[in-house]
């Protein structure tokens, strides 16, 4: 799903984000719709693309201890990989489960927890990958397409 050898890399720029880190949680999303509408990409898009990188933000910020996230703007897509090292998850299949959740009382009450942030992302993306080791970390895989 990573853009083909042969496609031209309009723009691309990697990211930190922090496990844990509430303060500066969204702050890669905002980043990324900042660089999407100064390239002029469409509304609809900016607001998919928003949609996936605050989901897959969030997911970090509440379960990983630290994420790389790469993002790759194409003529034909905004592709986008967050790349962890946290818990993984056990088992990928529960974990799309819309309402499935192993958030912790601690995360519901800061308002998390509804069970939806890795559904939300596979709805929204015209492509998704998932991969994951128990006890090294998640990576995920998002292409939002342009033409």
């Amino acid at each position: 799903m990573k853009l083909a050898s042969d496609e031209t890399v309009l723009f691309k720029k990697a990211f930190h984000i922090e496990g844990g880190n509430f303060q500066s949680a969204g702050s890669v999303s905002k980043q990324i719709k900042r660089i999407l509408k100064q390239l002029n990409i469409d509304g609809e898009l900016i607001w998919r693309a928003m949609i996936v990188a605050y989901e897959a933000e969030m997911n970090v910020v509440l379960y990983a201890h630290q994420c790389e996230v790469t993002l790759e703007i194409s003529p034909s897509k905004v592709h986008m990989t967050f790349e962890d090292e946290g818990p993984g998850i056990p088992d990928v299949a529960l974990a799309m489960t819309e309402g499935y959740s192993t958030a912790t009382r601690e995360m519901r009450e800061r308002g998390f927890g509804a069970g939806l942030g890795l559904p939300n992302i596979k709805k929204t993306s015209d492509q998704f990958e998932i991969n994951t080791v128990v006890g090294k970390g998640t990576t995920l895989d998002m292409d939002i397409m342009i033409a």
